[in-house]
């Protein structure tokens, strides 16, 4: 390795801290790493810099002599002196006995686990928790806010009762995998850094299954509807999830169940419109109406009706409110507010007596309702 300068193969200055190199060897291993398509050569390379460089006493030889010879210096050593090159011979190929595999953990855990950090492959037959599921459902406006309770099917795996989860034929059982030893893993790669990846022959389970269960094909398990009944809150939305713990997927080598998220849609109204807890309707008006004022008897989203008093000279858009006649608070007591706005319906098709007395009334007013464009 004589005349290679680590320095520059790990991108940093010759007064580097430790941790300075770290950090950098770290940086490059994970961009040269063969396992995320980099070049084998350049990895070998980076670690033969690094093993000397984060090595106070190795480092300070490598800097005296420009080479890192081993703990013992050849006769005369220097630069190309006699028995240059790594311990093992003259000139030799790089030794990696004194890697500290400590340093290097956190690194080659994320490169394998897809950079998730600190994670191998999960130990076969480990505990593990079911998977969560979701049920989109659709409810009528009254369902939505006074809330229901149902039943719904919820297609998810369950164990099957043939093989009681086994995925062998009855009076057969699994047999340890030929290939990786029941550990679910192989090896590839070189040395001590190699690196791990599922076992094809048993797909990582570690089993090999040579009588499969008629009832599930050997999986363990099958998949069925299975009623849930689902307590609907008054007051849910539309896009509202709600969250039923322990109601999704089974969980594995004992682990827990999976939740089941339900995602409620509340079908359309012919008036009335929800606004998180208010509800919003309109209220058509005739002109008279609204320049004489009027009272009108409303319905209300709980099946009542009351009176609601138009004042003279409503505008359209005016919008009255109706305290705590709305939907119910999710978060909080009590109910939102029914909110009415004025519509006013302009008359269509006039005969020609109606124009006249509309022109006869425009007429006789006093008042200009563009005098602010003047």
């Amino acid at each position: 390795m004589a005349g290679k300068d680590y320095y520059d193969i790990l991108g940093v200055n010759k007064k580097a801290t430790a941790d300075e190199i770290k950090k950098a060897f770290r940086k490059q291993a994970r961009k040269h790493h063969p396992d995320a398509g980099g070049s084998e050569e350049k990895f070998k390379e980076l670690n033969e810099a690094y093993e000397v460089l984060s090595d106070g006493e190795k480092r300070s030889q490598y800097d005296q002599f420009g080479q890192y010879y081993g703990p013992n210096m050849p006769p005369g050593g220097g630069a190309g002196g006699p028995g240059a090159g790594w311990p093992g011979g003259a000139g030799g190929g790089a030794s990696y006995q004194n890697v500290d595999l400590g340093d290097l953990g956190g690194l080659f855990g994320d490169l394998f686990s897809g950079g998730g950090g600190g994670g191998g492959p999960r130990s076969r037959g480990g505990a593990h928790r079911g998977s969560d599921l979701q049920y989109d459902m659709t409810l009528d406006f009254d369902q939505a806010l006074n809330g229901v309770s149902t039943k719904i099917d919820v297609k998810r795996s369950e164990t099957c009762a043939t093989c009681k989860g086994s995925g062998a034929k009855p009076g057969t059982s699994p047999s340890t995998c030929p290939t990786c030893k029941g550990s679910g893993h192989v090896t590839e790669g070189q040395g001590l850094f190699g690196f791990s990846r599922p076992c094809p022959r048993c797909a990582g389970s570690g089993r090999i299954i040579e009588s499969p269960c008629a009832s599930c094909k050997g999986k363990g398990s099958v998949v069925r509807m299975k009623p849930v009944t689902v307590n609907v809150p008054p007051g849910a939305t539309d896009g509202g999830r709600l969250r039923f713990k322990g109601k999704g997927e089974p969980g594995g080598g004992g682990g827990p169940a999976g939740d089941l998220y339900v995602v409620t849609h509340v079908a359309a109204h012919p008036y009335f419109v929800r606004d998180g807890a208010d509800i919003v309707m309109d209220l058509p008006v005739t002109l008279a109406e609204a320049a004489l004022g009027t009272e009108v008897n409303i319905p209300t989203p709980d099946g009542q009706r009351v009176k609601l008093r138009v004042a003279e000279g409503t505008a359209d858009g005016k919008v009255y409110k109706l305290p705590g006649k709305g939907a119910p608070k999710l978060k909080g007591k009590g109910n939102g507010d029914l909110k009415v706005k004025v519509r006013l319906v302009v008359p269509k098709n006039l005969s020609a007596e109606q124009k006249e007395l509309l022109k006869r009334f425009d007429s006789a007013r006093n008042d200009d309702v563009r005098e602010h464009l003047a």
